[in-house]
């Protein structure tokens, strides 16, 4: 989760999902570099040639566990992308932010001025904001369970229809997951 030397490869796959075509970027490592929805495609590949320039894009197939882990997830395990490997570019505090994202759990939701108070900036709720829609794996690093200081859901890069859904499904499936 660091600015690490670029991989020299990177494989650009599609999965169907419940909500549309997932766009997944991985490198040869099988690590997510980036994660949305292909509806986005244009933007992902814009960035991928600014923050990877010096990687070799592919398109390909999606890796056996990274496949799995998404079906899993969208089967009803909230928890099934917990275990997968990423790695994003971003600058310190984005990167901190992208962390501190990966630690709300599934069927719960933060404000953004909570998660600038969980990044030792209270007054930051703008700078977190901005870091958390800056995102570039949507759903693994989950900048959905962000919402406003009223509850009220509030942007997200995939369509707020996307970020509805994926809040009721993670709910469901924690609540499952304790009704078992």
């Amino acid at each position: 989760m660091t600015n690490e030397t670029p991989p020299d490869l990177l494989t650009v796959s599609r999965l169907a999902t419940p909500i549309g075509t997932a766009l997944i970027v991985s490198d040869e490592a099988e690590v997510l570099r980036a994660f949305n929805w292909t509806d986005y495609e244009a933007a992902v590949r814009g960035w991928l040639a600014k923050r990877y320039a010096a990687s070799r894009v592919v398109d390909g197939g999606t890796p056996a566990g990274l496949a799995e882990a998404f079906e899993r997830y969208f089967a009803g395990d909230a928890q099934a992308l917990n275990a997968v490997r990423w790695r994003a570019v971003g600058t310190p505090f984005q990167l901190q932010i992208w962390t501190l994202l990966t630690a709300i759990p599934p069927g719960e939701t933060i404000s953004y001025g909570e998660l600038a108070r969980r990044a030792g900036r209270p007054t930051a709720s703008r700078a977190s904001g901005a870091a958390n829609g800056r995102n570039p794996l949507a759903l693994v690093v989950p900048c959905h369970r962000v919402i406003g200081a009223s509850g009220a859901l509030t942007g997200y890069a995939g369509g707020m229809a996307r970020k509805e859904w994926l809040l009721k499904h993670e709910r469901a499936a924690v609540l499952a997951r304790l009704a078992a």
